[in-house]
């Protein structure tokens, strides 16, 4: 099996938005107001054109996707980078596609490339699974907060990586 971790292209916008689509059922169900979950195709490509947005291609598939925010969303809070839009082609889910493409843009994005230390993302404290899911892979809760548009108590999270000046 061919997998590969690439920047997204502007032909790519398509199939994210299909995978994003679908991954981000339930975050429309819970009302979440997040871009990412009605995002149509021109916002995916506005995406990936501001943003670095990857992918895992699995046999010529884009099966995963994880955005390296450019912009200021949490600026105020941190300088480390941020995370988003991650999502996974839900007809993969199992395979450890997403588990991959989130190691491989924190070791070799964030740490690698960026040489930063740590890395955070934001989630919401009422979806029913994804603050345990981020905890199970390393990262911890630092900041709480409303921000009061419905949505609740979003949860902002940072995993320290390896010390950038040690090999890996």
């Amino acid at each position: 099996m061919g997998e590969v971790y690439r920047l997204a292209e502007l032909k790519d916008a398509q199939r994210l938005q299909d995978i994003t689509y679908r991954a981000y059922a339930m975050i429309r169900e819970l009302g979440l107001h997040w871009p990412a979950a009605t995002a149509d195709v021109a916002l995916i490509e506005d995406n990936i054109a501001t943003n670095e947005c990857y992918v895992l291609e699995v046999d010529n598939t884009v099966q995963a996707t994880i955005t390296l925010s450019k912009g200021e969303e949490i600026k105020a809070l941190t300088e480390l980078p941020f995370v988003k839009w991650f999502a996974v082609n839900p007809d993969a889910r199992g395979k450890g596609y997403g588990g991959k493409l989130l190691d491989w843009v924190e070791e070799n994005i964030i740490l690698g490339k960026l040489g930063a230390s740590a890395v955070t993302l934001a989630t919401a404290q009422k979806h029913p699974w994804l603050v345990s899911m981020y905890e199970r892979r390393g990262y911890e809760k630092f900041v709480e907060l409303d921000p009061r548009n419905g949505d609740g108590i979003m949860v902002l999270m940072r995993k320290k990586l390896a010390d950038p000046t040690t090999s890996i």
